[in-house]
Order: structure tokens, then C-alpha cells, then sequence
């Protein structure tokens, strides 16, 4: 019998796994035995710990949000809030995306498979990001750093169109601008800009780098 901290490790395995093949080739296309063998576990198991693919879909879809509300909390959490008007807020917005979707994670793929098909999944996920970016923005006009709007549902909608276009759009932005938007040299030049952009509007300039304390004597 598997101890319980090794059935915790295989459940993130098999998480992990089906993750990348989701990704790659959308849910619908892939079997709980193709999974079980990119895990190195027997079919049997993966029922043993989501019941059905299904239900390894609807953690998987959980793990995402759980990804992008970690982002959102970091930016909108005391320490993030106070920053987020310095260039120490684009350097916290940069650390945070690629902390949480680093080079190489499926993250992004399956959002973006997920987001532009047509599913109840899809549109579950959906949903809950939005419920996150409605939050999010109570938080900032909260903290005095944004303004809810004449409109706040319209305004939370526009700022997670805007979010999720990084992962929409990654390649077509990577064509122009040269560089993955998703990587830390990519996020370095879009945090600037996008906090620059929210904290002050079209006419501002992106915050600069922060400054480092000087040394003592």
C-alpha cells in the first residue's frame, strides 16, 4: 500500500502529465490509458485518484486558476498593492508570471486550447477568472490605486481580455516584439509597460527600475 505522501507525489505526476497532453492535443483527444502511460501508472490508478478524466480535466482546469489567482494575490496582496505604483511593481509583476508559468509549462498552452474551443469547461474557467479579475480590481480601487469605473463589470472584463492576450497571443507577440512575452526577458519589457499603462494611462511613462537602498557607512 502507497504511503500517503507518495500518493500526494503520484496525483501531481499524473496532474502534470495529462497537463502536457492536454496542452498538445486537447482533452478530448487524449485517453486516461495515454496518460497513465506519459505517468508510468496504470490506468486503474489514474481512476483510483480522479474517478474518471473527467475529473482529472476539472482539477487540472483548478490547478490553472489556482496559478493565476497565486499571480493576482501576489500583486494585489498588501505588499503588492503598495507596490504597484514604483517600478518595483513591474518587477513583482514579472517575477510573478514567470514563477508561476515558467519557461517550458504547459500553463499557457492549455489556457489558450481551453479559453478559444467551445466547451462547458472552457467556459467554467472562464467564468472563475473573470470572478478573479472582478476581486482583483476591488482590491486596487480599494487600496486607492484604481478607480472601480462608471461600469466595473465592463472594466474587469477589459482588464482580463488584456491579461489573457499575453497567452492568446504569445506567439504573434513573440513574432513582433522578438522575444517570448511569457519568458523573463519578454515579461521584463511587458510588466513596464502594462503597469504603465494601468497606474497612469496612455499618457504616462512606465515606471522606471527601482532604486536599491544606498550602502551603509
Amino acid at each position: 500500500m502507497r504511503s500517503i505522501p507518495e500518493d500526494r507525489t503520484t496525483r501531481a505526476l499524473i496532474r502534470d502529465e495529462a497537463l502536457g497532453l492536454f496542452a498538445a492535443h486537447g482533452p478530448e483527444s487524449v485517453t486516461v490509458r495515454q496518460i497513465a502511460t506519459a505517468a508510468g501508472v496504470s490506468p486503474g490508478l489514474v481512476v483510483h485518484h480522479f474517478g474518471s478524466k473527467d475529473g482529472l480535466r476539472q482539477e487540472i482546469d483548478q490547478y490553472v486558476v489556482g496559478a493565476f489567482e497565486a499571480v493576482l494575490g501576489e500583486l494585489t496582496g498588501e505588499d503588492g498593492v503598495e507596490s504597484l505604483d514604483s517600478g518595483a511593481g513591474a518587477a513583482s509583476l514579472s517575477a510573478a508570471f514567470t514563477r508561476h508559468f515558467p519557461a517550458g509549462s504547459p500553463l499557457p498552452g492549455y489556457l489558450r486550447r481551453l479559453l478559444l474551443g467551445d466547451s462547458e469547461g472552457g467556459r467554467l474557467l472562464f467564468g472563475r477568472l473573470y470572478e478573479l479579475s472582478r476581486a482583483a480590481l476591488d482590491d486596487l480601487a480599494a487600496a486607492g490605486l484604481a478607480v472601480p469605473g462608471r461600469d466595473p463589470a465592463a472594466r474587469a472584463a477589459v482588464l482580463l481580455a488584456n491579461d489573457l492576450a499575453v497567452f492568446l497571443l504569445r506567439d504573434r507577440l513573440g513574432e513582433v516584439l522578438g522575444t517570448d512575452p511569457l519568458s523573463a526577458d519578454g515579461m521584463a519589457r511587458w510588466a513596464p509597460e502594462v503597469l504603465g499603462i494601468y497606474t497612469g494611462g496612455l499618457n504616462a511613462s512606465p515606471p522606471g527600475p527601482t532604486r536599491e537602498a544606498p550602502p551603509e557607512a
